[in-house]
């Protein structure tokens, strides 16, 4: 039931693959985590002693510095070769927890799903395949592969889990064909109508947003740890409807989500990568918006770097709103070069995807350079970097149109050369054309220096039809 990447591996390769992932420093991507994963559900499924011997002498033993979905395999592979506890009941699992920060809201979830399949395989009654397995390297699922998975249960009479069929229908989105929602109209099982009203209204609804500066004037540089000069715009959103068939551990995302809200964590949790994403690829405002805090500690703190969250926010299925441009603004002038590096990427996926918005970001980005949160000589290499890649002109020159006007104001004229500089490549190799005011007026200005050759070299560019 389960095509594509994500397909299990064969039981003779099963070892090796999970050793490879338990050895990952990093981390497996979204695909090699859920292929695995789910191998090691099916295999059990069909023969757990063939399963048990061949996992039996792969080292398992990871600490609290692994990756997060590297301990959640090591855990998930223990349940799988450890005895049967067939007095034990995992419709219980997880019932103890007790919600700490809303900022991980979408681990969670994703806890919630590894929680049960655990103590499903340590009951003894393993599922034949996860009903979560992604369709697309995005972590989305076709809503028609879902529908086929339910029935396959039904056919075998096997109980889906609430928190494994959670996950796979926040993984559902975007339009639904109406066959589908026949098809899921037929189902034999007591999930049917659920899934059906799902389908039917699209997955998930999208809340209201609002955008939240921080309160406050810039300070002073200081030399103090965790220090930041700048000031940070975030991004909330309204309560959504429906968390009540949801387990309760999924509850925290369906919440009204404040953006300034306490956390007790020292620093935001370390899950700011394309897992997070893949948890709800057709909502990437939620989890932009949930994380941004970190995302931009990255900009003006020099903190946790995260360039594969910001990559698969680009590549995600849904919309991008303000908080994928805010977080990809906050990339762009990255301490760290790695996150520079992905938000040029993710800056020239979004455009190259349609889901680019250039006046946006250009805003965002300007407010940010005003409020002293990013530093226009990181922010000039990374759209530099970006211009180099295959389309990425364009939309280094989608974003800079919109937002020189701005920042030719509330930016030393030191920064303003290499910036203009930046322009007028982006403005030249995509074709623009028009008038930018203020780039005429600084052109006409007397004088030799680097900040009016290139405003004029951008003048004369975008003067040309």
């Amino acid at each position: 039931m389960i095509e594509g990447e994500c397909a299990a591996p064969s039981p003779g390769g099963l070892a090796d693959e999970v050793a490879a992932v338990l050895a990952d420093r990093r981390g497996p991507g979204v695909e090699t985590f859920e292929r695995v994963l789910n191998a090691v559900v099916s295999h059990t499924y069909r023969d757990r002693e063939a399963v048990t011997a061949a996992l039996r002498s792969v080292p398992r033993e990871v600490t609290v510095m692994s990756h997060s979905q590297v301990r959640s395999l090591a855990g998930i592979v223990g349940a799988a070769v450890g005895p049967v506890r067939a007095d034990e009941s995992w419709e219980n699992a997880g019932a103890g927890w007790l919600e700490l920060c809303q900022h991980a809201a979408l681990d969670y979830v994703a806890g919630a799903r590894l929680v049960e399949l655990g103590a499903r395989l340590r009951a003894g009654d393993p599922v034949p395949f996860l009903l979560s397995v992604p369709s697309r390297p995005t972590g989305a699922v076709e809503p028609y592969e879902l529908v086929a998975r339910l029935a396959e249960y039904g056919r075998l009479g096997v109980r889906p889990g609430p928190a494994d069929l959670g996950q796979a229908l926040l993984r559902c989105g975007g339009p639904i064909d109406p066959e589908v929602v026949r098809a899921a109209e037929k189902l034999e099982l007591e999930e049917g109508p659920r899934v059906v009203a799902w389908l039917r209204q699209g997955g998930l609804p999208r809340p209201a947003w609002w955008r939240e500066r921080e309160s406050g004037e810039p300070e002073r540089p200081s030399k103090r740890r965790g220090a930041r000069t700048g000031r940070r715009i975030l991004v909330g959103h309204e309560a959504i409807e429906g968390r009540g068939a949801f387990p309760r551990r999924f509850w925290s995302l369906f919440r009204t989500f404040e953006p300034h809200i306490g956390c007790p964590h020292a620093s935001l949790p370390d899950g700011r990568d394309a897992h997070t994403v893949a948890t709800l690829p057709w909502h990437p405002e939620i989890a932009a918006a949930r994380l941004l805090t970190g995302v931009a500690s990255a900009a003006d703190q020099d903190g946790p770097e995260a360039p594969a969250f910001l990559e698969a926010l680009a590549a995600a299925e849904g919309p991008a709103g303000p908080a994928v441009h805010l977080a990809v603004a906050y990339g762009l002038a990255s301490v760290r070069e790695r996150d520079r590096e992905a938000a040029a990427r993710a800056l020239v996926l979004l455009a190259s995807r349609g889901r680019l918005d250039g006046e946006l970001l250009g805003r965002e980005t300007t407010e940010l350079v005003g409020l002293g949160t990013l530093k226009v000589p990181l922010l000039t290499e990374s759209l530099r970097a970006a211009a180099a890649l295959p389309q990425g002109a364009a939309a280094v020159w989608a974003v800079l149109a919109p937002a020189l006007p701005g920042l030719l104001a509330c930016t030393r004229p030191q920064a303003h050369g290499a910036l203009l500089a930046v322009a007028a490549d982006s403005a030249r190799l995509s074709g623009a054309h028009g008038e930018l005011p203020e780039v005429t007026a600084l052109a006409l200005r007397p004088g030799s220096s680097q900040l009016l050759k290139q405003a004029r070299r951008l003048r004369d560019t975008l003067a040309v039809r």
